[in-house]
């Protein structure tokens, strides 16, 4: 499998014209804080892609599973993996209506018909039928401490599935609290990969967790809840 920045070369047009409209109705609400090509180009495509050398990730492309991105924000990081498998299938998920327009705008214009994007809180879906235990993966970025992350992303995933958690390189402090919510959520923190994004733009750590066993019924808990009450 090619690494990641190999994959966004491969792919030039379509992450040229995601740039473009980033910046465009980035003019008319806050998408992000990132604005310069080449820095939008490192740490946010290149930073999507860095799991595709995982071999928890390999495992789900070879299989042509099912990707859950939960709290997609600007498309990231659903949108580039979308672009660099289109033999995956992709539910990119936002609590905001706006950003769902957005990455459903992005999605016509790229002509990516293997994703879908849902507009509603990660409590919500978790209990919907057409979204629990039904992901063979679930990739997030930048959403939550690993606690609270767990409860908003291991309900959505099958027994076997994993969770792949974009964090910054200083994550120790949350592993603890991290491999105890997802213990009580039936599942654990399997392993973790540091990946160097390329020249002076850092690193990022990538927390995956697997599901052994379904998420109890309680969880998650309403909407609200698992911020103010963490696991």
């Amino acid at each position: 499998m090619a690494d990641a920045l190999t994959l966004v070369k491969a792919n030039e047009a379509s992450f040229r014209r995601y740039y473009e409209l980033l910046i465009e109705w980035n003019e008319r609400m806050n998408l992000t804080a990132i604005t310069d090509p080449q820095e939008v180009y490192y740490k946010h495509f290149v930073d999507s892609v860095l799991i595709v050398d995982t071999s928890e990730w390999k495992q789900v492309v070879d299989t042509r599973g099912s990707v859950a991105d939960v709290g997609t924000g600007a498309g990231f990081p659903g949108i580039p993996l979308a672009i660099c498998h289109p033999e995956l299938s992709f539910v990119l998920c936002d609590s905001l209506q706006k950003r769902i327009q957005f990455v459903q705008h992005v999605c016509a214009e790229l002509g990516l018909k293997n994703v879908h994007a849902v507009h509603g809180r990660a409590e919500d879906l978790a209990r919907d039928s057409e979204f629990r235990n039904r992901f063979d993966a679930v990739v997030s970025r930048a959403v939550a401490r690993l606690n609270v992350l767990a409860e908003f992303t291991l309900p959505f995933v099958k027994t076997g599935g994993f969770v792949f958690s974009y964090k910054g390189p200083h994550v120790d402090d949350e592993m603890a609290d991290g491999e105890r919510a997802a213990h009580v959520l039936g599942g654990r923190i399997a392993t973790t990969y540091v990946r160097a994004l390329p020249g002076e733009f850092g690193e990022r750590t990538i927390v995956v967790m697997v599901q052994d066993k379904p998420t109890p019924k309680a969880y998650p808990r309403k909407p609200g809840t698992p911020k103010k009450q963490p696991l």
